[in-house]
């Protein structure tokens, strides 16, 4: 499955919150997840309200006692200690941290010592958890997201009146599509935009697939010119049928370190897959080709990245054809808790699935076995 954002109009925490159980999440599933954090009272509220005449799902965060600032390490800390299950407590403590250090960047200092203000309440906390939880409870599916709509003009916060966008939402957006449109306001905030570009896998138009539900997240002001909302659209894949790219590079004088970073870094522009594979380059010289599979269209985007990322002087690439099997991603009921799998579909009809790695290696670590022995207990769980 995959989900798409689709911020035409800008993406809040809590826009995405209402948006996912509009598209099927269950609320009972965010305020489980809220409250397992030991934050008293933290629940989202859901309501029917129109924008524009267009229908949706408001939420309202409610919460009883204190709503102090707070550093990453205490979020972090409610977040390992509320034992979410480990997609959401993964996806969760990424985005804090990305979060920290956009703050950390935008103030001078080091990610240790931000002290989160607007984004360290309870209510950005509910955002971001209950966004990940509602997520999870949808089966994790593969995020892609639109071109975020920054807005523009100026906003309010602690330290004062910023242009929009505000200078963490500037950090956090580097390297991903942007426009503005619509009355001058702040459209994406900093919960929204973590979100975005900590779950989504790429950035582009909508994806080829099969819709399956849509939902639509509100925002709290009724703009006029267009409806303030988040949509969100629930999608099977189709069979990965097509043309592909395969674009290379050969590198010999570079580190493993710096060689590693470069790939992680090309990974997160949403290629399909990266890998390395070792040769003996001219001169006898040992050496790596990078080679990385991309949609038929991005071949100049890798291109680039290989170019000014790694110490080649030169790239190659081709298309290819290819198939691929039909996937999707469900949540499975363990006797350790729920796990992830990939479930592939043969041309015989005949299903098998794949354990994501992360959810293993999790379940692992609290059940206080080891990858192989958790493996060989789940394993009648699985599809074969």
């Amino acid at each position: 499955m995959i989900l798409y954002l689709d911020p035409f109009m800008g993406i809040a925490g809590d826009m995405t919150v209402s948006a996912l159980v509009d598209a099927g999440a269950p609320p009972e599933a965010v305020n489980s997840a809220l409250g397992r954090l030991n934050l008293p009272g933290l629940a989202f509220r859901f309501e029917k309200v129109r924008r524009q005449g267009a229908q949706a799902t408001f939420g309202t965060v409610t919460w009883n006692g204190p709503n102090p600032h707070r550093h990453l390490s205490h979020i972090l800390d409610l977040i390992a200690k509320a034992r979410l299950e480990p997609a959401v407590e993964e996806a969760a403590s990424k985005a804090f941290r990305r979060l920290a250090r956009a703050e950390a960047k935008v103030h001078g200092c080091k990610v240790d010592d931000v002290h989160f203000h607007e984004v360290g309440a309870a209510d950005a906390i509910a955002d971001i958890v209950g966004a990940c939880a509602a997520w999870a409870a949808l089966g994790s599916p593969e995020v892609e997201c639109g071109p975020l709509n920054l807005g523009s003009g100026f906003t309010v916060m602690e330290h004062g009146t910023f242009p929009v966008p505000p200078p963490a939402v500037a950090e956090l957006v580097k390297g991903v599509p942007v426009f503005s449109f619509g009355p001058p306001i702040e459209r994406t905030t900093p919960t929204g935009a973590v979100l975005a570009t900590t779950l989504a896998r790429s950035f582009g138009p909508l994806p080829r697939g099969t819709v399956k539900a849509v939902g639509y997240g509100a925002g709290t002001k009724d703009t006029e010119g267009a409806p303030n909302l988040l949509r969100v659209i629930l999608m099977a894949e189709e069979p990965g049928e097509g043309l592909v790219s395969l674009v290379e590079a050969q590198v010999d004088d570079v580190t493993p370190e710096h060689l590693a970073g470069a790939l992680d870094h090309i990974r997160s522009f949403g290629a399909l897959d990266v890998f390395v594979t070792p040769v003996l380059a001219k001169k006898g010289r040992p050496g790596w080709t990078v080679s990385v599979i991309c949609e038929a269209c991005q071949e100049g985007l890798f291109a680039d990245l290989l170019l000014e990322h790694t110490t080649t002087i030169g790239v190659r690439y081709s298309r290819w054809e290819r198939r691929e099997l039909p996937r999707e991603s469900i949540s499975l009921e363990t006797p350790h808790g729920p796990l992830r799998v990939k479930v592939v579909t043969a041309p015989s009809g005949r299903r098998r699935s794949h354990p994501e790695w992360e959810d293993i290696k999790a379940l692992a670590e609290k059940a206080g076995l080891s990858p192989l022995q958790l493996l060989h207990e789940i394993g009648p769980y699985l599809i074969s």
